[in-house]
């Protein structure tokens, strides 16, 4: 079915507004036979509005001299009036008065004729004139219905928005592994999402993908590919795993099944026991590593995401690392939105000087967390507050 707007097709309508009904005779024989006209006739000028009001006409005839009100004041009250300010007028008189003329253009009209003309000339301005105004009223339509359209589009992707949200985990404020996350959206809805969960006892999985392009159908995407790691729905694959998960993800998710979008992903396994984290990546930004004996001793190492994207081609291997965490650790996964930014000069921000900056010790006296100092960073950096790309963070305390 098709979205384009539907428009009203509108019939040639004539008002004629002449106080002598031999006149409106003459008028309505000149027109009858036409099958594209409607005509309708009014003898009392102090309904003419109430009449205009009723069938919508696309054309008004006017007479210029009517014994119960002045025919330029009609024409001043026509286009004063909401339903009739650009309905065509076209207004008779018994003369060629130039003055006259001159001052019924000023007031509104749109034409003048001396009564009658020859049918031809009148049915010519008259289908001239609604041809015109029709064509005004099926754009107004088309506009307006392209307003609806894009606000039921608005509610929708905001409607799409709130349940993206709602699938994103909640924060672990206490336990062995405390957790916390930043989403800052773009202007439009994006494909990121990320998640973490407890696989058993001894292993917790954690994960940020991010889908390319915006949109509903990225968001979707994205939904489906974490819904199917928050079920591990995906067949014969351990999920303590890394590159099991990465080959399973890359065969469910073909992009030419999904209307060639992809996404790239960083996924890790925490065993407790050993405190061991196996990773692997496909096309995403690697992890960042805090770690070391204490806060203060931290240093900063990047477990790297080599693997390519998700989607490309079928029965892709993907590599898994592998870090043993020390007595302090932090891991971030972010989506590129965190620092690929163009700053207020025109230039990108380096991703070393990214590194660089997220590896800096803890700040004596400040509350804020790492998250938020480098969002309000990027945005010092951009000089703006909204990001072209949604940016995704999460801190995992282990």
């Amino acid at each position: 079915m098709s979205n384009e707007p539907q428009l009203t097709q509108h019939k040639v309508t004539v008002l004629l507004i002449d106080d002598q009904p031999m006149i409106g005779e003459a008028v309505r024989r000149m027109l009858a036979g036409e099958p594209d006209v409607d005509f309708h006739y009014c003898r009392d000028a102090t309904k003419a509005l109430d009449e205009a009001g009723r069938i919508k006409p696309t054309v008004i005839l006017q007479d210029l001299v009517m014994p119960d009100i002045d025919g330029l004041s009609l024409v001043k009250n026509f286009r004063a009036n909401e339903a009739t300010k650009d309905t065509p007028m076209i207004v008779l008189s018994t003369k060629e008065e130039p003055a006259v003329k001159a001052e019924a253009f000023a007031l509104g009209a749109n034409d003048y004729v001396v009564k009658l003309p020859d049918r031809l000339e009148l049915l010519a301005r008259i289908r001239y004139h609604s041809k015109g105004y029709i064509a005004q009223l099926q754009r107004n339509e088309a506009y307006q219905a392209l307003q609806e359209s894009q606000k039921r589009l608005a509610n929708e992707v905001k409607q799409a928005e709130r349940y993206v949200l709602s699938l994103l985990p909640d924060k672990l404020k206490k336990g062995e592994i405390r957790t916390d996350w930043r989403f800052v959206p773009s202007a439009e809805l994006g494909g990121d999402s990320f998640g973490y969960h407890w696989l058993d006892d001894d292993h917790f999985a954690f994960y940020l993908l991010d889908v390319s392009g915006h949109g509903v159908g990225a968001a979707l995407l994205s939904v489906s590919a974490i819904n199917s790691l928050r079920s591990q729905a995906l067949p014969n694959t351990d999920f303590r795993k890394p590159s099991q998960v990465l080959f399973a993800l890359n065969n469910a998710f073909q992009m030419d099944q999904q209307n060639g979008l992809y996404f790239t992903i960083w996924y890790g396994v925490f065993h407790k026991p050993t405190r061991r984290v196996d990773y692997s990546g496909g096309g995403h930004p690697p992890a960042l590593l805090l770690g070391g004996p204490s806060a203060a001793e931290a240093k900063l190492e990047v477990l790297d995401s080599k693997g390519p994207m998700i989607g490309a081609m079928t029965d892709l291997e993907y590599e898994s690392g592998t870090t043993t965490l020390d007595k302090f650790a932090t891991v971030y996964l972010f989506s590129d939105g965190a620092y690929e930014i163009e700053k207020a000069d025109k230039t990108m921000w380096p991703f070393g000087e990214f590194l660089a900056y997220m590896g800096q010790g803890p700040h004596e006296g400040v509350a804020e967390s790492k998250m938020d100092r480098l969002i309000a960073h990027d945005r010092v950096l951009m000089g703006t507050d909204d990001f072209a790309d949604d940016l995704s963070i999460v801190e995992l305390i282990f």
